[in-house]
């Protein structure tokens, strides 16, 4: 089977450089996850850069999995929330939440992944949440640690919510040949956040996300030094998404609509205790509707 590699794109967040994996034109979705983000490594002068204000979600699932540094989440349904490297903070904007996110000073370094999920329609309208997971179960493979962060790899599961089946996986990797279990019936890809990799005999570097579709029961993992890489996958996603700015719906009148409310300070977005300004929304690429 063949691994499709592609560069992320260069972005900014918060005033730190990020290099964003996913969506692409071509591929909206791996499975549910449908955003991914990986930020750093940067040093102590850009330790604390990120500071994202206030800002809206809606239809999805932010993840955030920190390799170095700490980053304070507070939201508008009253969390407040320091997250470390091998913790995970997982909010669920359902219906509509707005957060903030902040480094924290004093740090040597920052480096880390944001992600998002698409949620289904059984659950997208539903009331946001928020939960943190300072400990999470790992699975021994070979010359590998994987530290299941969402859903269920080779039978370990991890605590955190998810609304479909899914996988999302840290893998630390020693050289060698690591063996990583996977379902045929879903897609995968994966990030290479440190180091190099070898899969399928092509060599998958940081600012690449290797996709490797569906079918596979397993996949081989060669790493001729140190390396850590992140798995994602899940059952392909059956439902065409919308996504524009931090919202993720089924149609244009949705983000025209949760931008309204974002921009008129609407009930489904509460204010989010923080120090951060509120971030505008930007205008919609689409023509929006006169209302009369």
């Amino acid at each position: 089977m063949s691994v499709e590699i592609t560069a992320s794109r260069e972005a900014e967040v918060g005033g730190l450089p990020v290099r964003r994996a996913l969506p692409r034109h071509d591929r909206r979705t791996v499975g549910p996850w449908c955003f991914i983000d990986h930020f750093g490594p940067v040093g102590e002068e850009l330790a604390d850069s990120m500071q994202v204000g206030p800002h809206p979600h809606i239809g999805l699932q932010t993840v955030t999995w920190l390799l170095e540094g700490e980053v304070l989440h507070t939201d508008s349904i009253g969390s407040e929330q320091l997250i470390r490297p091998g913790q995970l903070n997982l909010m669920t904007a359902g219906w509509g939440v707005a957060h903030a996110e902040a480094a924290q000073p004093g740090g040597t370094g920052s480096h880390g992944i944001q992600l998002w999920v698409a949620q289904p329609a059984s659950t997208r309208n539903g009331a946001p949440a928020f939960e943190h997971h300072a400990a999470l179960p790992t699975l021994e493979l070979d010359a590998a640690v994987a530290t299941v962060l969402v859903g269920d790899l080779g039978g370990t599961r991890s605590p955190a919510r998810h609304d479909t089946p899914i996988v999302g996986a840290d893998l630390v990797l020693r050289p060698g040949t690591s063996v990583v279990p996977l379902d045929p019936a879903w897609e995968h890809a994966l990030l290479v956040s440190e180091g190099f990799v070898d899969l399928d005999g092509e060599t998958v570097k940081p600012g690449q996300l290797a996709y490797l579709g569906v079918g596979r029961a397993e996949l081989p993992i060669q790493a001729s030094d140190n390396a850590r890489v992140l798995l994602v996958g899940g059952e392909p996603f059956g439902e065409a998404i919308t996504m524009w700015w931090n919202f993720v719906g089924r149609s244009r009148e949705e983000m025209v609509a949760a931008r309204a409310d974002w921009e008129g300070h609407g009930e489904r977005f509460a204010d989010v205790r923080t120090t951060l300004s509120r971030i505008p929304a930007p205008a919609t690429p689409w023509p929006e509707p006169t209302i009369l």
